[in-house]
């Protein structure tokens, strides 16, 4: 016992191969942790119905971003009856393999949006992010106004597909090419409003799934 000890306190009276010998075995521990689950997330496919954004809520969803959005909503129902019955069918993780960086937020300052597409109309959205106030009395969202004069750049949208092509998403040499097209005469406004509006429509869960 004491002939083995000698190993471990040759190791614990040196500070460097202490650290060393440290190191390796948090990074064994943390490689048993996350390889699995890196494994797992890129097993994931499109749920049915699920597809790359088009060229406006594509748009639509780097201004959700730019503006913070995710800081006061989130994208991701829990499987709690008390959730579903507010928001609609839970979140699975096939509805966001083509969101980069998923939105499924932590904090709810305002309600989740992971279902909202299609529950309110386009000029509700566009009076709520004009005027919060003037729809939801009690809002304390901040107002959105500029975004009904700022024109989308439709330049750096076909960048962009071009760019999560090469990460996999699944866009075609017409997409890209009928982006600017798309977006002509769009406004920031007419993006997020169309993000929104797509938000859940196509990818809810069916009943029963696990």
């Amino acid at each position: 016992m004491a002939r083995g000890y000698k190993y471990f306190e040759a190791i614990e009276k040196h500070a460097g191969k202490l650290g060393i010998f440290t190191a390796i075995m948090v990074s064994l521990g943390g490689l048993a942790e996350i390889t699995p689950l890196f494994v797992e997330a890129h097993s994931i496919t499109a749920s049915d119905g699920t597809k790359p954004y088009d060229a406006l809520r594509l748009a639509g969803k780097d201004i959700y971003v730019r503006e913070g959005c995710y800081t006061c909503h989130t994208q991701m129902i829990r499987s709690l009856r008390a959730e579903t019955q507010r928001y609609g069918a839970y979140s699975i993780a096939s509805e966001s393999v083509y969101d980069r960086p998923h939105q499924w937020g932590s904090k709810r300052t305002g309600p989740d949006l992971a279902r909202v597409g299609g529950k309110y109309s386009d000029e509700w959205q566009r009076l709520h992010l004009t005027d919060p106030r003037a729809v939801v009395a009690a809002s304390n969202m901040p107002a959105y106004p500029w975004l009904a004069e700022t024109k989308v750049d439709s330049d750096d949208i076909v960048a962009r597909m071009r760019t999560l092509r090469r990460l996999g998403d699944p866009y075609t040499d017409a997409d890209i090419a009928g982006a600017p097209a798309a977006l002509e005469g769009k406004t920031e406004m007419d993006a997020l409003v169309a993000y929104l509006q797509g938000l859940g429509v196509h990818a809810a869960p069916a009943e029963g799934t696990p």
